[in-house]
């Protein structure tokens, strides 16, 4: 239990948003680079595949969808070492943050044997998707080399987490911004081939490998540095193999982490099963829909990274038993991510035509990101609405509710509405709203209300829970 402490006086409400946005934006930038270079494995590998073939961009899609099914929900669990280690490390209990980055990397590892399993043996994706049959193979191959590549991006993400928990985000980004370096050169050789030295042309399959080599190149970089660098002698890492896994602890993480992979599965699996459903309408639309998918993901990285910052700032605030200001940084940091989510969406729109054009030359493939791009504004608004009310909820502990949540708007109005507009299931879907544009207008609904929802719960618990300490302290 966190003692409680005076709470800071309140500043004026223009300067404390001019400070709360410094303080936001001094760790959202490395978060964001960091999240871009991320990005940027799928976004080279999307417009190399689609150059290479249609088929292989086809095979990427429902590859890539099924990968980020199993990864995602993974790195949900292993990323609440966030908020906890934030509120140890607010509250100066250096060793048991330390502790808990141990824990974190047995939780990886045991994670990692049932997510192998799921990539090495991918059949349900495959059903559902109902490729075409050399679709099939290049999705297997794919798949196979990202299997082996995924305990070291869950590694990573442990490394990645508490590093954002104890505002070192820069030590982060400039292992990712090297992955990206090395996965470059890789994918197009691997993908196009380089004869003269023997290497073949192995289209999505070429990912995948190169994808698998960066990756294990970031973990092992990132133990050097967690070996090497004196910052981390403060949190007792050094000197000694990993901690024993201790039940107390594992079971913390997963009681915090499970709802949050939960979360995050639910979310990725409304557009990994998108793609795969649109999949059955052929080639050219979940072509289209890929497209429009990686655009729509870069523009995310922003939302993404300043709530990431803000729910960094309000755990370590929570620890250090400011709730005042972890109230404040909420509200601000809210006001903040909007704005940005704004006009981010209209520049975005206004430019579609030509970014589009940067993705591909095949005129039908263009004709349906174009068309799915038109609700480019409204989708990321919401999306960055719901992200950020997500990620400051965790920061206070509270999981269930987004999970709750997420079943009915992305499950059910998202994909389940989709469905039904796509298919046209009742016989009433306008033909502006069938196949994969159906899709679109539901996921922009289900991120809506999800948004609405959160962002309604966050602002009501944070005043509920300011309140009260402020109104404990006075009593005292």
């Amino acid at each position: 239990m966190i003692a409680a402490g005076p709470q800071a006086p309140a500043a004026k409400p223009a300067a404390s948003l001019r400070e709360d946005t410094r303080r936001i934006m001094a760790l959202a930038w490395p978060v964001l680079v960091g999240q871009l270079a991320v990005l940027g494995f799928a976004t080279v590998d999307t417009v190399l595949v689609g150059r290479h073939s249609a088929t292989d961009l086809a095979a990427f899609a429902v590859g890539s969808a099924a990968y980020i099914t199993v990864f995602i929900g993974l790195m949900g669990v292993v990323l609440a070492i966030g908020p906890i280690v934030g509120q140890l490390y607010g509250a100066k209990r250096l060793d048991e943050a330390g502790h808990q980055l141990h824990q974190s990397v047995w939780l990886a590892l045991g994670l990692s044997v049932i997510g192998c399993l799921l990539l090495l043996f991918p059949a349900p994706f495959l059903l559902l998707a109902r490729a075409a049959p050399e679709v099939d193979a290049k999705i297997r191959g794919y798949l196979l080399a990202l299997a082996f590549a995924l305990p070291a991006s869950l590694l990573f993400t442990v490394y990645r987490g508490f590093n954002t928990a104890v505002s070192r985000p820069k030590a982060v980004m400039v292992l990712q911004l090297g992955g990206l370096a090395l996965k470059v050169p890789l994918s197009m050789a691997l993908v196009f081939g380089m004869p003269s030295v023997g290497i073949p042309a192995l289209g999505v399959t070429g990912c995948g490998i190169s994808t698998l080599i960066a990756m294990w190149a970031q973990a092992l970089a990132a133990y050097a540095v967690l070996r090497k660098d004196r910052f981390y002698d403060r949190f007792a890492l050094r000197g000694h193999g990993l901690d024993a896994p201790r039940r107390e602890s594992l079971l913390a993480l997963l009681r915090l982490g499970v709802p949050m992979g939960l979360t995050i599965l639910i979310e990725v699996t409304g557009f990994a099963f998108m793609a795969i459903f649109i999949a059955r309408l052929g080639a050219t639309p979940v072509a289209g829909h890929q497209i429009a998918v990686n655009l729509v993901s870069l523009m995310f990285m922003m939302p993404l990274a300043l709530s990431n910052a803000t729910s960094t700032l309000v755990a370590q605030s929570i620890g250090a038993a400011n709730l005042h200001d972890a109230r404040r940084l909420g509200v601000n940091g809210l006001l903040l991510t909007l704005a940005l989510a704004a006009c981010t969406g209209a520049v975005v729109y206004g430019l579609r035509g030509a970014i589009v054009g940067l993705y591909t030359h095949d005129a039908a493939v263009a004709t349906v990101a174009l068309t799915l791009l038109s609700w480019v504004g409204l989708f990321h608004l919401f999306d960055a609405l719901q992200t950020f009310a997500q990620f400051v909820l965790r920061a206070w502990k509270i999981t269930v509710v987004s999970l709750v949540v997420f079943v009915l708007s992305m499950w059910g109005l998202g994909l389940g509405g989709g469905y039904l507009l796509a298919f046209d299931v009742w016989g009433m879907t306008p033909p502006a709203w069938r196949g994969p544009t159906g899709f679109w207008i539901a996921a922009t609904a289900g991120l809506l209300s999800a948004g609405v929802v959160l962002t309604s719960v966050l602002l009501w618990m944070q005043d509920r829970r300011a309140g009260a300490r402020i109104q404990s302290t006075a009593l005292t």
